[in-house]
């Protein structure tokens, strides 16, 4: 992914709100990003925690959405599988994001939803050599098909909420 300015990430925005994309607040290390090494931008906003936001490059061109993470966590006890990064992780380290979908679908209320890593990691997930804790599983495969998966299925919702 290329480098993206703040102007370029809140313009990408193709669901958020007037309010929303004037108040986003980018990721604490945003400067610190190793642009190279990421197949999107995605970060939590500390202002608003229940927001987060997902920016893809599509033709060149940044495409980001906003997020909103369900109230209700799931039990640490069980199992949840990411649908972006298909890690296999505690319950509470992935969580239900929906997103409005663009143009006159998402004005009528419409949204999609799908379970994403709760800190929206998946592009450093796909890359784990091994589990972080006892409850995580690393997908199966080699790395390349593991981020090659994770592009297609992050275009794939982005996709949904374009219509």
């Amino acid at each position: 992914m290329r480098p993206l300015t703040d102007d370029e990430i809140r313009a990408s925005l193709v669901n958020g709100s007037v309010d929303e994309v004037e108040t986003l607040s980018l990721p604490i290390d945003y400067m610190l990003i190793e642009w190279d090494h990421i197949d999107f931008l995605g970060w939590r906003d500390p202002k608003a925690p229940r927001r987060g936001y997902i920016v893809v490059e599509q033709d060149g061109e940044p495409v980001g959405v906003v997020l909103r993470a369900s109230e209700s966590s799931m039990s640490h006890q069980r199992p949840a599988y990411c649908n972006l990064c298909h890690t296999l992780q505690p319950a509470d380290q992935v969580s239900m994001f929906t997103a409005r979908r663009s143009g006159e679908a998402g004005e009528r209320g419409d949204s999609v939803g799908t379970y994403i890593c709760a800190d929206l990691s998946c592009t450093e997930n796909v890359r784990l050599g091994a589990p972080l804790t006892p409850h995580e599983v690393v997908p199966a495969g080699h790395p390349e098909a593991r981020i090659s998966g994770l592009v297609e299925r992050t275009n794939g919702f982005i996709g949904r909420v374009l219509g």
